[in-house]
Formats: C-alpha cells, sequence, structure tokens
C-alpha cells in the first residue's frame, strides 16, 4: 500500500498547528486558571501547570512540520529515480532536485495552481503525475508543446514536420548512444540495438493545456506515445539536479555525480 505523503504531511502540519494555537488561545489560560487562589505567583514558569504530553510534542513538532512543508510543496522536493526509462541522463537509484515553482505555485496535495511563473519547454526533464491514476510520479523529457504535431518512424522524431536533429555517438552494445536536441536544450538518449523501429510509432496532436513526453532511453520508455498526453494540472515540477546516487542496495552513497541535468 502506497502512503500518501504529502496528504500525511499536511494533516500532520494542520494537527499539530491547531493543538498549539487552541493550547496558546484557550487552554493554557484554563489550567492557570486552575491553579490555587492561595497561590500569589500563578504566572511564574516554576509554578504554571505542565503542559499536556499532546500539546507539548505539537508544539515541538509544528515549526519543523511546517517548514518541511513549505519547503516541499513550493520550492524544491527531492526524488529518486526507479527505473532506467531516462538513461543515460539519469540511472536507477539517482536521488534528484525538483524545482516545484518552476511551472507556477500549486496547492499541496489539491496541486491546483496558485500563481503563474513559467511553463515547460521543449528539453525539460519534468515530474508530473502518471495521468492514468493521477498519483504515481513519473519523470519524462517534455518533447511536445501545447499545439505541436509529433511523429515517430523509425526511432526518427519529428515536431510540426520537421526532423530533430539525433547524432550518432557511439555503440555501446546493446545501446547505440545519440545526441538530441530539443529547442535550446541538447541530450543524449539510448536506442535498443537490433530492435525494430515500430516499437511506440504514431502520430499525435498535442492538445491545449497538455505536454507529450517521451523517455531518453526511448525503446525502454512507457511515455506518451503509449498512454497519451499530459495534463499540465498534473504537473509536478522541473528536475534541476542529481544529488546523490545509491549504487546498489547494499553498497554506500556516491556523490561522485552530483550535477545539473541537461
Amino acid at each position: 500500500m502506497d502512503i500518501d505523503f504529502p496528504l500525511v504531511l499536511v494533516v500532520l502540519t494542520f494537527a499539530t498547528g491547531l493543538i498549539w494555537l487552541a493550547d496558546r488561545l484557550f487552554l493554557r489560560k484554563r489550567r492557570m486558571a486552575g491553579v490555587s487562589a492561595s497561590d500569589s505567583s500563578q504566572d511564574s514558569e516554576a509554578e504554571a501547570p505542565k503542559e499536556p504530553y499532546l500539546v507539548d510534542l505539537s508544539r515541538s513538532f509544528f515549526p519543523v512540520l511546517a517548514i518541511v512543508l513549505v519547503l516541499r510543496s513550493f520550492l524544491v522536493e527531492p526524488f529518486q529515480i526507479p527505473s532506467g526509462s531516462m538513461l543515460p541522463t539519469l540511472e536507477v537509484g539517482d536521488f534528484i532536485l525538483v524545482n516545484k515553482y518552476a511551472y507556477g505555485l500549486r496547492l499541496p496535495v489539491a496541486g491546483t495552481k496558485i500563481l503563474e511563473v513559467d511553463d515547460p519547454e521543449r528539453g525539460d526533464v519534468m515530474v508530473f503525475r502518471y495521468p492514468e491514476d493521477g498519483q504515481t510520479n513519473y519523470i519524462k523529457r517534455v518533447v511536445g508543446l501545447p499545439g505541436d504535431h509529433i511523429r515517430y518512424r523509425n526511432k526518427e522524431l519529428f515536431i510540426n514536420g520537421d526532423k530533430v536533429d539525433s547524432r550518432f555517438v557511439a555503440r555501446l552494445p546493446p545501446m547505440e548512444l545519440r545526441r538530441e536536441t530539443l529547442g535550446e536544450t541538447e541530450h543524449d538518449l539510448f536506442l535498443t540495438l537490433g530492435r525494430p523501429g515500430g516499437s511506440g510509432e504514431g502520430e499525435w496532436t498535442v492538445p491545449e493545456g497538455h505536454y507529450f513526453v517521451m523517455g531518453d532511453n526511448r525503446d525502454n520508455s512507457n511515455d506518451s506515445r503509449y498512454w497519451g498526453t499530459v495534463p499540465d494540472e498534473l504537473i509536478v515540477g522541473k528536475a534541476f539536479a542529481i544529488w546523490m546516487h545509491w549504487k546498489s542496495l547494499t553498497s554506500l552513497p556516491s556523490f561522485d555525480r552530483v550535477g545539473s541535468i541537461d
């Protein structure tokens, strides 16, 4: 069972905040009023009634939870890459940072945009929620913008009738390494040697408010070629850096791959 961490974080933040606020406004006054009238030093900290455990816990955790909520919801959120669909750009196990405000500020959990900033650009590496369930986080590269006509034939990509520049770099069996230029972004991609070019072929027109995305591991990516475009309301943010790579479950984390995502 997957845990909806953003929802849990929001609930905990509001719960601890409400308990702390209720104590400050009402409960503490009642405790103080209950101190013996014969005690002339009710406002002394030493003689003040002890805070209930839940209130003390909420007062301690609320500021921490609030800071984490703001940072994670509106600034930067960490993710880990679970699959090889973005090879060679992102390896399995890479920990990445995602800019949450690059495409506009959104309310946590609901995802409603409350402030326009910029729109995704062709070539961006974007995190979004999988359109078929609206919950699972996916990461792909933006290929098509609203209104674009996309065609993919024989492992060649065409946008609005123009062939996208893709240059051979090396043969790395079972892969062929190529360098592609999307807009102002140049990046590497993998094609599987010996695999027929019919996989994922087709033509699509990107609807308004939607984006066409593909993985850099072109023959091994579940992307817009198979399930359609990504609506704006499901966008999470723009991936911009790799801050750690976990080589395996039994090895220590390696910090030698920290850098930006081209």
